[in-house]
């Protein structure tokens, strides 16, 4: 029987280092910091030492896995996707849902990786800021038309919407009463209050 480790496909160091930046945010989300370069190697199928070719250090390559995680992703193309020509109650539930499993899998990172809050120089740099612009004119496209309907802006309907959503994803903010999406539309459409 052939012991020998299989070798690895020839990759570019930018692919490599893509990859092992993706091995290595799944392995923090379940291990947090006790991951391992040995778990990272073994998970992405090479040799520990690839990993020290690809990144100088494990704190290195455990900084692209956090950045990695707080990049849009598939984001921006999930809310793309939703059905312009839907009720906007339907297209709200969307939006929260796509919101809803973004947050928790973040803030499960950041449980896992002992934060209380995104690193600074990703929350706060230039580009996450322009993120964020961007991200709250997608929402309002999801509104759309309908935005004639709201008792306020456009841009304040869709930061109560986000804080909502945020607030009611979080275990933590939410005291173990996690809000359903239904939950978090009907509160930022209809309210609380009894209508005469």
């Amino acid at each position: 029987m052939d012991t020998k480790r299989e070798r690895a496909r020839p990759m570019s160091p930018e692919e490599r280092r893509s990859e092992l930046t993706d091995v290595t945010l799944k392995l923090l989300r379940v291990h947090g910091r006790a991951v391992t370069t040995k778990h990272i190697a073994e998970a992405a199928g090479i040799a520990e030492g690839t990993v020290f070719r690809a990144f100088a250090t494990k704190d290195e390559l455990i900084d692209a896995a956090i950045a990695r995680a707080f990049e849009p992703g598939d984001l921006v193309a999930r809310i793309e996707e939703i059905d312009r020509d839907q009720p906007l109650g339907a297209r709200l539930l969307k939006v929260v849902s796509i919101l809803q499993q973004r947050f928790r899998a973040t803030f499960g990172l950041m449980q896992k990786m002992e934060l209380v809050g995104p690193p600074t120089h990703l929350h706060d740099s230039d580009a996450a800021n322009d993120w964020r612009a961007y991200l709250g004119a997608l929402l309002a496209d999801v509104v759309g038309a309908d935005a004639d309907q709201l008792t306020v802006p456009v841009e304040e309907f869709i930061h109560v919407l986000r804080l909502l959503t945020f607030a009611g994803s979080h275990d933590k903010i939410a005291d173990g009463r996690l809000m359903t999406p239904e939950q978090i539309v009907d509160t930022i459409l209809f309210g609380l209050q009894r209508r005469n």
